[in-house]
């Protein structure tokens, strides 16, 4: 009898399976995150300043990842990246200024808009607005390391950091990024840490963080040792949710070994 019992209940699983239906993706491209009145009076803000919303049209309440593209803040575009499609949750990529057309802080000032914008209508398409998270490459992690550590960026647009679920960040700069230094005609060898720093906002509150490098002898400009820093100012604050993770073999594009560990802890926090 026990046996039957079992059978039923295995067999009443794999239909309710089946008859599950299969998740469908749909986007929605080239949506502006900042006011009409903020697009009418700049139109390099306006051209480059919109979103595109990659999500699970017959699902409710999945996590969205916002992403910000590479380019070391002078250069890129958004895209859906591949390893992120059809793994259940929402993808936001977002296009921001750029230098020389813009200087700093536009381009944190855009990526706080479009976190805020995240955050206000991701529910619109079914996403949970408390399952955001951020994410980039390269200079789009150093953007979403400074509007998740930073909390005055969010704060003018009355969000608290501390509601992000996550912050993933692939290769990010945590010393002040050398776009900014080449702004004020600092060489790339000489860093800096001030107030556009990743490092100059450590937190033991900060949201939970995942710093991902190439191998420290195969990176950009001692950009594991940044991370490994920072890793460490977090632990020494109590901040007990930090992770760091250097793939060896893997220069500043580590993106292939980043991806699977990203997304496996993506499905952690979305359950």
């Amino acid at each position: 009898m026990k046996h039957r019992i079992l059978l039923a209940l295995f067999l009443l699983e794999v239909c309710c399976l089946s008859a599950q239906k299969p998740t469908s993706y749909a986007t929605v491209s080239d949506i502006p995150y900042y006011t009409e009145e903020a697009r009418a009076s700049n139109a390099y803000l306006a051209q480059r300043c919109v979103l595109d919303v990659y999500y699970p049209s017959n699902a409710k309440n999945f996590l969205t990842v916002v992403w910000f593209h590479g380019g070391g803040l002078t250069g890129g575009e958004k895209h859906i990246p591949a390893a992120l499609k059809e793994q259940g949750f929402c993808v936001v990529a977002v296009s921001y200024r750029l230098h020389p057309q813009a200087t700093c802080p536009a381009y944190i000032e855009d990526a706080a808009a479009a976190v805020a914008w995240v955050f206000s209508h991701i529910a619109e398409y079914g996403g949970n607005p408390d399952a955001v998270v951020l994410s980039g490459h390269s200079a789009g992690a150093y953007l979403s390391g400074m509007v998740g550590l930073d909390k005055r960026w969010l704060q003018a647009h009355r969000i608290d950091a501390n509601r992000i679920a996550g912050l993933f960040l692939l290769s990010a700069q945590t010393v002040t990024h050398y776009t900014i230094r080449k702004e004020r005609n600092i060489p790339n060898m000489q860093p800096v840490v001030d107030e556009y720093a990743l490092l100059y906002h450590v937190r033991s509150n900060a949201p939970p963080i995942y710093l991902m490098t190439g191998d420290r002898e195969l990176e950009m400009l001692g950009r594991y040792e940044e991370n490994a820093y920072l890793w460490r100012m977090l632990k020494l604050t109590g901040n007990t949710q930090a992770t760091l993770y250097e793939f060896d073999g893997y220069g500043h594009d580590m993106l292939a070994p980043a991806f699977p560990l990203m997304v496996a802890a993506l499905r952690a926090i979305a359950h």
